[in-house]
C-alpha cells in the first residue's frame, strides 16, 4: 500500500497536475481560473483537482458560489517525509564518492 507521501509524488508527476499545483501557492483560485492559466478545460482541471485532493495536496473552500482551492500542508509534509528517509544514505554516498575521489586525486 502506498504511503501519502508516495500518493503525493505520483498526482505531481502529471505536468498539468504539477501546473495547477504551481498556480496555488499566489493565491487561492477557482476552477476558472485555473483552467485559463492551464489551458486546459474546467472539466480536466476539476478531474486534476480531485487527484491532488486524495493526495492531501490540495484543499478547497466555498467562497459564496464558487469552490476555491489552495495548498495543503498536509500532503507536502508527507511527501518531503517520504524523501527524508533517504537523505541519510544519499549523504553517505555522497561522502564516501568525495572520499574516493580525493583518494584518486580528482578533487
Amino acid at each position: 500500500m502506498a504511503t501519502n507521501g508516495v500518493r503525493a509524488l505520483e498526482a505531481l508527476s502529471d505536468p498539468t497536475r504539477r501546473a495547477i499545483f504551481e498556480a496555488l501557492p499566489q493565491a487561492p483560485r477557482a476552477v476558472g481560473e485555473l483552467a485559463e492559466l492551464t489551458g486546459v478545460t474546467s472539466s480536466a482541471v476539476s478531474q486534476h483537482l480531485r487527484v491532488l485532493r486524495e493526495a492531501r495536496l490540495v484543499m478547497v473552500r466555498p467562497a459564496g458560489n464558487r469552490r476555491l482551492y489552495s495548498l495543503d500542508p498536509r500532503g507536502l509534509g508527507d511527501a518531503r517525509d517520504y524523501l527524508d528517509q533517504f537523505w541519510p544514505s544519499a549523504l553517505a554516498a555522497y561522502s564516501a564518492a568525495l572520499r574516493t575521489a580525493r583518494t584518486d586525486g580528482s578533487v
